[in-house]
């Protein structure tokens, strides 16, 4: 089904981390967009996993994203590399991804999760690199894999369905 399907999503939040937020090209609209995520997963019951990269050298997630489940600290840049994070994302759950960078982390864990099988929904507004170029040849490089490449908007409206969700207003209005 290429709709997403809520009770079959999870959110998958990479190392958006306030050490490394300052140098992502456009960093504040990622954060943002990854808010709007995560209060709408929140609101529809989305299981969330979070990850941090190397967190003694890139400090924690940024404050912005407070209210987080704990996140699974690594140090490979594919989470799938840690079993921590394999254990959290499951076997059969899609996996909705946004954080940092998109042709390091972002990118090799989709990469990963694709070659198991898994249905991977890249949020291109809420991913991020340092150099702009960078990010825009991973969305073309992992939409060229197979992932799916969407918008914040499009994640929302496609787990709500309907405008008689019970939760229409309050998902709603994260996006106006």
């Amino acid at each position: 089904m290429p709709l997403l399907n809520l009770p079959n999503s999870l959110l998958l939040v990479v190392d958006l981390q306030a050490r490394l937020m300052p140098a992502i090209h456009d960093g504040a609209r990622v954060v943002a967009n990854a808010a709007r995520l995560l209060e709408a997963g929140r609101l529809l019951a989305v299981p969330v996993v979070v990850t941090e990269q190397n967190p003694g050298k890139l400090g924690p997630t940024v404050p912005e994203l407070a209210g987080l489940p704990p996140a699974i600290a690594k140090m490979s840049f594919d989470a799938c590399a840690e079993p921590a994070v394999l254990a959290a994302l499951g076997g059969d759950r899609d996996i909705v991804l946004c954080g940092c960078e998109a042709h390091v982390c972002v990118g090799q864990t989709a990469l990963t999760l694709l070659e198991c099988g898994r249905r991977v929904v890249v949020v291109q507004d809420a991913v991020g690199s340092r150099a702009p170029e960078s990010r825009a040849v991973a969305i073309r490089r992992l939409a060229a894999h197979g992932a799916e490449i969407v918008t914040t908007e499009m994640v929302l409206f496609e787990w709500l369905r309907t405008a008689a969700h019970p939760q229409f207003r309050a998902v709603s209005k994260l996006i106006r």
